[in-house]
Order: C-alpha cells, then sequence, then structure tokens
C-alpha cells in the first residue's frame, strides 16, 4: 500500500514538515483549495503544490478532490461545458504526476455532522452526528448551518438546490452521475488516472436529498455503469461504517479483488443505538469496525493502492481544523502501518 496524508495547503498548521516525518509516509492527498467549482485550474498551482511536497521528500499523486459543479448533478446550464472543464483538470493534474483524483457526487453537502467538537471522557474531541440534534430542523424553512455545510451558499440557494434535487429524485441522479462518467472516465484512462468516488457521509438521505454510493448494491450498479479500473472506489470505511446494514469487511475484500479500490480512507466510528454515531481512535476496539480485518482484507487481495489515515480526534491540547489535526492521525498511520506489517508477514509466512 502507498500510505498518504490529506494536506491543506499553505494554510494547513499540519505542515508538509511534520508530515514527513511519520514513518513510511509517501504520498500528500491536496487540491487547489482557492478555485471555485467549474473553473479551470492553474499548471502553476499544480506544479507548485509537487515541488513543495518534493522538497519534503513525498509526492504529490493523489487530489482531493476536484469539485463536481452542482449544475453537473442536477445536469441542467451549461453542464458539458462544466463537464469538460473537469476533463482538463484531470489531464492538467496527470501532466503533474498525479494518478487518484477523489470526488464525491453528493447533493449540496459533502457531508453532515451536528458537532465537531463533542468531547470525550479522555478529554479528547471528535466529529458526531446525533439524530437528536437533527430531529425537527428544516431547511426549507429555517436558517440551518450544520458543520460540513457549504457556507458559500446562502439559504435561499439552499433551498434553491434542495427543492431541484427533490425533484430530480435518485433515478435523475444516477442518469447524470453515468452521463458525467461516460465522458470522464476515458479522460482518465488516456492519462493514467484512476478516479475515486467516495461514499455519501452519511449514506443515507439527509433532508430528503438523494444519496446514491451508499451500499453494495449501489457501489455494484456504479461500478458497472463504466467497467474499468480508471472508474473505482475511494471506500472510506467511516462514511460507509456509519450504516449499521453495511458489512465494510466483506465490501474491503470484495471491491479490493476486483480491482476497483483506488483509495481507502481508514477510519473508526461508534454508530449509538439510534443510529447516531461518534468518530473514534482507529483502533479497532475504540468503534464498531474491526480495522484489523480491513486491513487483512486488503491484504489477502494484494491491495497496493493508496491509503490514508481519515479523520482524527483532536488530542493533547492541539488547535486546528477539525478532524485534520497532526497527532491523532500521526498516530493512526502508525497503527494501520502496524497492521500492514503484521498481515503481510502473516500472509508471506503462510
Amino acid at each position: 500500500m502507498k500510505l498518504s496524508f490529506r494536506w491543506y495547503g499553505d494554510t494547513d498548521p499540519v505542515t508538509l514538515e511534520y508530515i514527513s516525518q511519520i514513518p513510511a509516509m509517501r504520498s500528500v492527498v491536496s487540491a487547489v483549495y482557492d478555485v471555485k467549482p467549474g473553473e479551470v485550474w492553474s499548471n502553476e498551482s499544480i506544479a507548485d503544490i509537487a515541488a513543495k511536497c518534493k522538497s519534503h521528500g513525498l509526492v504529490f499523486d493523489v487530489v482531493e478532490s476536484i469539485p463536481v459543479h452542482e449544475d453537473i448533478k442536477l445536469g441542467r446550464n451549461n453542464v458539458d461545458e462544466l463537464i469538460e472543464v473537469y476533463c482538463e483538470n484531470i489531464r492538467r493534474c496527470a501532466a503533474h504526476g498525479v494518478r487518484c483524483v477523489t470526488y464525491n457526487f453528493m447533493p449540496v453537502f459533502d457531508w453532515t455532522r451536528t458537532q465537531l467538537d463533542k468531547k470525550a471522557p479522555d478529554g479528547s474531541t471528535s466529529l458526531v452526528m446525533y439524530w437528536d440534534q437533527m430531529r425537527g430542523l428544516d431547511p426549507l424553512k429555517d436558517d440551518i448551518h450544520l458543520p460540513g455545510w457549504d457556507s458559500s451558499y446562502t439559504q435561499s440557494e439552499v433551498r434553491e438546490l434542495i427543492g431541484a434535487y427533490g425533484e430530480l429524485g435518485e433515478e435523475g441522479l444516477w442518469k447524470n452521475l453515468e452521463r458525467f462518467l461516460k465522458k470522464v472516465i476515458p479522460v482518465a484512462e488516456e492519462c493514467g488516472v484512476r478516479m475515486a468516488i467516495h461514499p455519501d457521509d452519511p449514506p443515507y438521505p439527509i433532508f430528503g436529498l438523494p444519496r446514491i454510493i451508499t451500499n453494495e448494491a449501489n457501489l455494484d450498479r456504479f461500478l458497472a455503469i463504466y467497467d474499468s479500473p480508471a472508474n473505482s472506489l475511494c471506500l472510506c470505511t467511516g462514511s460507509l461504517g456509519c450504516a449499521k446494514s453495511n458489512d465494510v469487511v466483506a465490501m474491503v475484500r470484495k471491491y479490493a479483488n476486483m480491482d476497483r479500490i483506488a483509495f481507502m480512507h481508514i477510519r473508526n466510528v461508534k454508530i449509538m443505538e439510534d443510529g447516531s454515531f461518534e468518530e473514534r481512535a482507529h483502533l479497532s476496539s475504540c468503534g464498531s469496525l474491526d480495522v484489523y480485518e480491513i486491513v487483512k482484507a486488503l491484504t489477502d487481495a494484494g491491495f497496493d493502492g493508496y491509503v490514508r489515515p481519515d479523520h482524527g480526534r483532536m488530542i493533547w491540547g492541539e488547535v486546528g481544523k477539525p478532524g485534520y489535526g497532526l497527532y491523532d492521525r500521526a498516530l493512526g498511520a502508525a497503527y494501520i502501518n502496524g497492521l500492514f506489517e503484521a498481515c503481510e508477514k502473516a500472509k508471506k509466512n503462510g
């Protein structure tokens, strides 16, 4: 596997110097963050990220993400022009050494949480989603500002988008995803890039918005749209794993054996009785997911794609971007390193 770490650029308090000190760290996962969705990334910006990573002994070969414009998802306005811009961004990233591009097809909101700093008994804080904090909220009537929601949208724009997606429905979203894939994946193939779709987070409807990258049946449907290694998954254990109905270990085993996982996000969550969930430390015993079995499934399949420790808690007094501090993600990387070493040696020794 290729161990990686997300970096949010020069404004990120977690520096490349710190990232490079994590044992076995290879790749940096980043993006051009100052360009709006639907606009072309400059070659200079991409080259600058690559050069800075190289100067610290790291490789910039994973983009997370090139955002998909809402009009592509809705299939409206200048959708063909927007898809062509997306293809151009793939070409430009590939020219500077990027080999994996992560994206999502979630309507309006990339992810939904109700709190970013839920304090645990040990004093650490983490991201959570509690249903009792969601009940009674109606974005069509109320001004709602939940963590993870794009602050660039006004409340009136949010309401318009929710209405548009409500009319589109799940099948309409599938149709627009198919249109996107059939234009984008051939470009990715030509460029030697694997596109890796991120599951919906959480993997079920929020406020009636359709969500389709949610479970095994839908992942099968997605992969069948364009049967190519360039059309693959960013399999996020924490996103799929916060739905009790998803057998994450079985999904990892299945899609790794199919060579349709390009990127693994490994993190742990604790699912509550009512379906609420808390993000936890990476260790298996800290949450509802068996991280050892996840890594074993990857190792058994000979997985050689990208892996990163996903959201971490804020620990030891660290202050920074919730979920993306240094300390707990570095602990997660060390834990993942250890699991891979143990599983690979056990496989080798029979």
